[in-house]
């Protein structure tokens, strides 16, 4: 039997330590052995935390379309929706309503794409060839408001970065302008200089949306602090996989646009002849919301305060100068960077091995010693093809987060270096695909 709770007994749980949900039973081996799964694959998916987890079993039972019902678990589930934003909303140092909306989306892709066919009409938009598709490729979609859009390309330094921003929005026609730009990279996990693009772009009076995916589960970021004018982010990079992303920054041009879908939830009043749309943010939220991908988005923000992620930070840092350092000792390894070796970075490590294809060595990593990692260009070809060695098609991304361990770690530099000196162990072959170890005798479903 159900308990009846009140509206409050849907509130996040009080942070705690953080951990996430995963199994304990080990992955399978191709040598019959299982061991604990080194999961390297963070900056694709982070797994969920456990204070996400149960959040969503606090609000499930009480799960119903939100706004507009009479019915307690409707209410239930509308204040549970709205505080979950009001949440988003601490966590990005949103500027106070109604200077900044707070706005749900499927994810980056789709907060971007929201900008996109909200920008003024014909305005110019400025993004670096760095960028993860997600911010690259919106801008050209038959759908954008954009009109002129520069591509600038691979900056030097980050001094480079704010100089060719600043030359590109001087020279940028009269009219709204746009400076797309990521907080950090997908590819290298390099920091970008925000805060001075952000500086530049003002001067020249254009506006500012950061793709702060790869940073926010890393380090806080504020809407505020930075000046920033708009912020993307995915749940599903931020421990709270269910679906959910924001899209957050100045109401203006957001209430100015046509609404981003048409249907209900959107509309005020429907007539013959007219639509009335709704103010924000339900003006770009058409249909029935994705409640339960609201509420685990805002127990990750609450779970992950300044405090906590600084400490986070701190041991994630010494975990990622193991792992570079042990693969710099590994002859043939060579890791991909934009701007140095010494350049501020977040947890991501991305690397290829003289003899060993990207694809082999992961599914190698993957049947014979339970290491995932993600091979590939990473949704951001340009960069990634620009920084690869001669000879290499693809690379090897490891990424970094709440449940990677110092045995990880270690077993992740051994492994590369065992491949490195002796090669796989087993036949691989395409299958789907993908290459697959030839026979699998594990059961990986």
């Amino acid at each position: 039997m159900t308990t009846v709770h009140h509206i409050h007994s849907l509130r996040s749980p009080e942070p705690a330590e953080c951990s996430i949900v995963t199994a304990d039973t080990g992955v399978p081996l191709v040598t019959g052995e299982r061991v604990d799964y080194a999961n390297f694959d963070y900056a694709a998916s982070a797994p969920c935390l456990t204070s996400v987890a149960d959040a969503l079993s606090a609000a499930l039972p009480y799960y119903a379309s939100v706004h507009r019902g009479a019915g307690h678990h409707s209410q239930v589930s509308t204040d549970a929706y709205e505080r979950a934003r009001r949440s988003v909303a601490r966590f990005l140092g949103a500027r106070a309503e109604p200077a900044d909306a707070v706005v749900f989306v499927r994810g980056t892709t789709d907060a971007l794409n929201l900008l996109a066919r909200s920008v003024p009409e014909g305005c110019t938009v400025v993004v670096f060839e760095s960028e993860h598709h997600a911010s690259l490729l919106p801008w050209q979609h038959p759908s954008s408001r954009a009109g002129r859009v520069v591509r600038l390309p691979l900056p030097e330094s980050p001094e480079a970065a704010v100089a060719s921003a600043r030359a590109a929005l001087a020279e940028a026609p009269d009219g709204p302008t746009l400076l797309c730009v990521t907080a950090a990279s997908n590819v290298t996990g390099e920091i970008w200089p925000v805060e001075d693009l952000v500086r530049v772009a003002h001067a020249e009076g254009a506006r500012v949306v950061v793709d702060a995916a790869q940073y926010v589960p890393h380090l806080p970021f504020s809407l505020a602090a930075t000046g920033a004018d708009y912020v993307a982010l995915s749940g599903h990079k931020l421990y709270a996989p269910f679906g959910s992303g924001v899209l957050a920054g100045r109401a203006d041009w957001l209430r100015a646009a046509t609404p981003y879908l048409y249907g209900g939830g959107a509309t005020g009043l429907v007539t013959e002849h007219d639509v009335r749309w709704n103010d924000l943010p339900a003006r770009h939220e058409a249909g029935s919301p994705n409640v339960l991908g609201a509420v685990a988005l805002a127990a990750a923000c609450d779970t992950l305060t300044p405090a906590t992620q600084e400490l986070l930070h701190i041991r994630e840092s010494a975990l990622l100068e193991r792992l570079r350092a042990g693969l710099a000792d590994i002859d043939g390894v060579r890791e991909l960077s934009l701007w140095g070796a010494d350049h501020t970075r977040v947890g991501i490590v991305s690397f290829t091995v003289d003899g060993l294809p990207a694809e082999l060595l992961a599914a190698a990593l993957s049947a014979e010693y339970g290491i995932g990692v993600r091979d590939g260009l990473f949704c951001a070809h340009p960069l990634t093809r620009r920084l690869l060695p001669e000879g290499h098609a693809q690379a090897v991304r490891a990424s970094l987060g709440v449940g990677t361990t110092t045995e990880h770690v270690d077993r992740l530099v051994g492994a590369v270096a065992d491949l490195v000196a002796h090669g796989p162990r087993w036949e691989y072959a395409d299958c789907d695909g993908r290459l697959a170890p030839v026979p699998d005798p594990r059961n990986v479903l």
